[in-house]
């Protein structure tokens, strides 16, 4: 799936939402594109900076896709307000980066021979993550990856901006084990790079505590019967669930646990929570659940009121909820701007160099980059029905 979504200087009106996936590729039997639009790719002007957004559309990370895509738009908007990148117009085209791997990387090249890809920013899976950075590394693509994930990312050409464990999970566990008194954890994540990786470093930071595992499983992507895990959890005893679920998994994973019982009894932490997710949880199954994130939508600093704002003024009153994980979008542009002012170039050599070590500005108020590795402000917060009560910065 590809859409293509291009914004005047001035901002514009936003597009109706039946267009902001509109196909405008008419694949053959194939899936090569048909000539008609290789036609289209050249008749479009030389100072434009083409950005791909492969965005999970599809699947259980398919939920973040609607604010993913709306947030990097207005930042779009707002950086084309501004005169561009280096004097040229961001072009944004979107591509799901859900469904098979294979298709994903299909569409991958297809995007960079026939769509002239400069840069690709990428909010999907860690999976998709590890076999996409292979394709930009060898066509020299710039890759910016904006969501949380496990850390450690040093591939050359790829730059990773989202939360990792050592700032995320670190401080909460020990906040737990300090505040609540937890000691037995249980472990239960996708089948999947984020949660092994995440998992590993998180039996380090309970270990810390004096706590301990009592059980730890992955959970094929889009399972919706959690009896099975649950009655092993009810079986074990924690004091808290770390839960490392994508998407929609997540939200059906905390639906059955508080109702069947266990929201009143055991401490959630989860990871890739957002205000998306907790929507489809419901307010009565979030009982005990924190989770810690670079975002929340009431941390009441002004960049990110103003953001909310400007978010609403273009999508509309009734546009997809903002969530940490999609919001990342719009980070992920606002990264790009400033890496590539700095560097003063949109080659791979500096703006890899510049990227390693830079302050930019976003929703999430100042984010440092040093050695590559992002940080920003961080809090952990307390589900409160529908919505993320904060407890304190972390």
């Amino acid at each position: 799936m590809r859409a293509t979504v291009n914004f005047p200087a001035h901002g514009g009106p936003a597009l109706p939402p039946s267009l902001l996936f509109r196909n405008l590729s008419s694949p053959t039997a194939d899936g090569a594109l048909a000539p008609n639009d290789h036609a289209l790719f050249k008749r479009r002007g030389p100072n434009k900076l083409r950005v791909g957004g492969f965005i999970c559309c599809t699947g259980s990370p398919g939920i973040w896709g609607p604010c993913a895509t709306n947030s990097a738009q207005l930042a779009v908007a707002e950086i084309n307000k501004r005169g561009g990148i280096l004097g040229r117009e961001v072009e944004f085209s979107v591509y799901d980066a859900g469904g098979p791997l294979d298709e994903v990387l299909n569409r991958a090249e297809q995007a960079i021979a026939f769509d002239e890809l400069d840069l690709i920013v990428g909010l999907h899976t860690s999976a998709v993550r590890v076999a996409l950075r292979d394709v930009t590394t060898r066509h020299r693509i710039p890759y910016i990856y904006t969501p949380v994930y496990e850390g450690g990312e040093r591939t050359p050409g790829v730059m990773a901006i989202g939360e990792t464990p050592r700032w995320q999970s670190r401080p909460s566990i020990h906040w737990l084990a300090d505040v609540k008194k937890a000691q037995r954890w249980y472990l239960i994540g996708s089948d999947y790079v984020w949660p092994w990786q995440s998992h590993r470093a998180v039996k380090n930071y309970i270990k810390e505590t004096g706590g301990h595992v009592v059980g730890e499983e992955f959970v094929p992507l889009g399972e919706d019967n959690h009896e099975p895990h649950l009655a092993r959890i009810r079986a074990a005893r924690p004091d808290v669930v770390l839960i490392s679920l994508i998407g929609t998994d997540s939200s059906t994973f905390n639906r059955a646990f508080g109702e069947s019982g266990l929201g009143a009894t055991t401490l959630r932490l989860a990871g890739a929570m957002d205000d998306t997710v907790l929507l489809g949880i419901g307010a009565d199954n979030s009982e005990n659940m924190f989770c810690a994130s670079g975002y929340f939508t009431g941390t009441g600093a002004r960049a990110n009121d103003d953001f909310q704002s400007r978010y609403r003024a273009m999508f509309g009153p009734n546009a997809p909820p903002i969530g940490s994980v999609g919001q990342s979008g719009y980070e992920g542009m606002r990264f790009l701007e400033a890496v590539a002012n700095k560097a003063g170039s949109l080659a791979m050599g500096p703006m890899l160099k510049a990227g390693r070590n830079i302050v930019y500005s976003g929703a999430r108020g100042t984010v440092i980059v040093r050695d590559g590795r992002a940080r920003m402000p961080m809090h952990l917060a307390e589900a409160d029905g529908l919505d993320f009560k904060l407890i304190k910065p972390i």
